[in-house]
């Protein structure tokens, strides 16, 4: 009677035994025991075990916080289960759910850190990057118009420039509207040299050019812009762009793409080593691009005639990421 109890509670352990092993292969989780040090992690309220190099995320901290014992770099022995399948805000470390944690006592042998049992793997650092390009659609337009003019006395072609340019200035502001910002944005007054063989240069004149740049909010007014002050006596175009003044969620993004993408491949590189992604051990963002799309530069008479048509593109946020990642491999 009582070898066949002892048969059944044996067959009941072996039973035991089976399905524990089996939980924690469906897991992921390793069982070891690490003597090292605590540390604090990058994250808020997180500890650590630095054994031997080697950085292992206490999962339930918590649990131990109000020993006495428990405080930074305090030497520990600690048993439990490594969690491949937990992932954490900052991966620092091994993942590491503890059931025993004890202070190890300070003596000769003291400082000497250790992992038993379970599988220990090799960590690799490597170094990705990632790259996206977001689309997005133009809000501003800035237009440079000038007014040139030209006269044999320096005194004519600047009077007839001033009284050009303030028509073409008082036309802009009635075209653009109220929200768009005008302003000056260069001035000259030069002579005009023919340049002769074996002689000193001759002065037959002078050009004045007064340049004028307006901001515009308000897309569907460029056309009627340029043609405003074509009629009223601006004669170049010095340039017309688009760009993105309220640019943060296109950049946000282009910026979330690229790490996602530099994520990607830090996990690809460990799974063909046969392991997993740890933890990201530094981000550096390489910038964030934003050209504004150039249209034209030329001379507005040639355009006065018609209507002046405007096709807004759109514009490439380009942003590039790179990233340091520990990686687990087999």
């Amino acid at each position: 009677m009582m070898r066949r109890l002892f048969t059944i509670f044996g067959a009941l352990v072996l039973v035991t035994l089976f399905t524990t092993q089996q939980g924690l292969a469906e897991t992921g989780a390793t069982q070891i025991t690490v003597r090292g040090r605590l540390q604090k992690t990058v994250e808020p309220g997180g500890w650590l075990i630095v054994a031997d190099g080697q950085k292992y995320l206490l999962l339930n901290a918590q649990r131990f916080q109000k020993e006495s014992w428990f405080k930074e770099a305090a030497e520990v022995e600690a048993s439990g289960d490594t969690k491949s399948d937990v992932m954490t805000t900052y991966m620092e470390g091994t993942p590491f759910e503890v059931r025993s944690l004890r202070p190890l006592a300070q003596g000769p042998g003291g400082g000497n850190q250790a992992v038993t049992g379970g599988d220990t793997r090799r960590l690799t650092r490597v170094t990705v990057s990632g790259d996206s390009i977001v689309q997005a659609q133009p809000d501003t337009a800035i237009i440079t118009v000038s007014v040139v003019t030209q006269s044999k006395r320096a005194i004519d072609a600047q009077q007839e420039n001033a009284a050009k340019s303030d028509a073409v200035v008082r036309a802009l502001k009635a075209a653009a509207g109220a929200g768009a910002e005008v302003k000056t944005s260069g001035y000259s007054l030069q002579p005009q040299r023919v340049y002769r063989e074996n002689q000193p240069p001759t002065i037959t004149g002078y050009e004045a050019r007064n340049s004028v740049t307006v901001t515009l909010s308000d897309l569907t007014k460029v056309g009627p812009v340029i043609d405003a002050t074509a009629q009223a006596g601006a004669n170049d175009i010095a340039g017309i762009s688009f760009t993105l003044r309220r640019d943060r969620p296109a950049r946000d993004e282009a910026l979330a793409q690229a790490t996602q993408e530099a994520m990607g491949k830090a996990r690809v590189i460990a799974q063909a080593l046969g392991g997993r992604l740890v933890r990201i051990v530094e981000v550096q963002e390489e910038g964030t691009m934003r050209p504004p799309i150039p249209i034209y530069e030329g001379d507005v008479r040639r355009m006065a005639a018609t209507q002046t048509p405007i096709e807004v593109g759109s514009l490439e946020i380009t942003s590039r990421v790179q990233l340091i990642a520990e990686v687990e491999g087999g």
